[in-house]
């Protein structure tokens, strides 16, 4: 997480609806070499502050879990950009980047097989949701036999959150009249992802 205070405004409750509206992101353990293993994950986060989510079942995470559960944590990205001194309007200003990142940390640990399928389609249908009007993909549309395989090859995983960190770098450290200047840009410049989603935090910070 970035260390400057003007970052870190947006309260816990504010970062875990941010990390449970965007569900998916980076799961990371760390070895016991030094090299963490790293995941990239959908997962839902309850209200409870337990995330659930499902691994493959070969993944090197999985298979430490199998010793028992361990420290984690899942990294999730919002928009990010980059920024050019020049949009400012302002005098010795260097490039940055602005971004919005949540980071939950907590006890990663395996489910019970028996709730896998109950998971399955809780996540497809949290996703499916946002699709209407289409008609939401439902398990029953496979042929039989079919996902009963499918889920050999996978486990379920919960992790219980335990701290909640989030940086919401919008310029915030800067005057407001050079952080619209260079909010009104950003979106335009496309350098980055979802550059328009990030102008409107700008303006809003």
């Amino acid at each position: 997480m970035h260390p400057n205070p003007a970052f870190h405004t947006r309260t816990d409750a504010h970062n875990l609806a941010f990390a449970r509206d965007r569900g998916f992101g980076v799961l990371a353990v760390a070895d016991g070499d030094g090299a963490p293993h790293l995941a990239h994950v959908p997962f839902l986060l309850g209200p409870d502050g337990i995330a659930h989510l499902h691994l493959v079942r070969s993944n090197p995470i999985a298979r430490a879990l199998q010793a028992g559960e361990r420290a984690a944590r899942i990294a999730v990205s919002g928009p990010d950009g980059y920024i050019s001194p020049d949009w400012y309007g302002i005098d010795d200003q260097v490039p940055t980047w602005n971004y919005i990142a949540v980071h939950l940390t907590g006890d990663l640990r395996l489910a019970p097989e028996s709730g896998l399928s109950d998971l399955l389609d809780r996540q497809s249908a949290f996703y499916e949701s946002r699709l209407a009007p289409k008609p939401p993909w439902t398990a029953d549309k496979m042929s039989p036999g079919t996902m009963e395989r499918m889920m050999r090859q996978i486990v379920p995983c919960t992790m219980t959150v335990r701290a909640v960190d989030g940086t919401w770098k919008m310029s915030q450290n800067k005057p407001e009249a050079a952080r619209h200047a260079a909010g009104a840009r950003v979106a335009d410049a496309g350098i980055g992802s979802d550059t328009a989603t990030l102008a409107d935090w700008m303006r809003d910070a």
